[in-house]
């Protein structure tokens, strides 16, 4: 069963040849949403139709991954969330203009009643 969400997430959100986009080093926006009911699967159709249409709308966002946690097989790894999303940015500065463009700030407001927690971590490219 395991083997068969992964194919399937896999599917939904790769990449193809036609999306696809260039990885971009200098800034990537980590995000790890916690829902309030996870197996609610109505709640993740509207987040992942959401948040699929924010990133395609997003005038800043350069590359994006959205992923669901692997049953985690050692310590080290988090297997609590719901959902990931990494999206890359040119700058620190386009990733500021995006935390306030509409495309995002319409995702929040379609979607915020759906989780309890979410965890963000910033980077810098090296």
């Amino acid at each position: 069963m395991l083997l068969l969400v992964g194919a399937i997430s896999g599917t939904c959100f790769a990449q193809d040849g036609n999306t696809m986009k260039t990885f971009d080093p200098a800034f990537a926006h980590t995000v790890y949403f916690w829902f309030k009911n996870p197996d609610d699967s109505d709640g993740r159709a509207r987040f992942e139709s959401s948040l699929k249409k924010f990133l395609k709308n997003s005038k800043y966002a350069k590359t994006d991954f959205i992923g669901i946690p692997p049953k985690a097989t050692r310590d080290v790894v988090d297997d609590s969330y719901t959902y990931s999303l990494i999206v890359t940015f040119d700058s620190a500065e386009s990733q500021e203009n995006y935390q306030n463009e509409e495309a995002h700030l319409l995702f929040i407001e379609e979607c915020k009643d759906l989780w309890e927690r979410v965890v963000v971590y910033d980077s810098f490219g090296l």
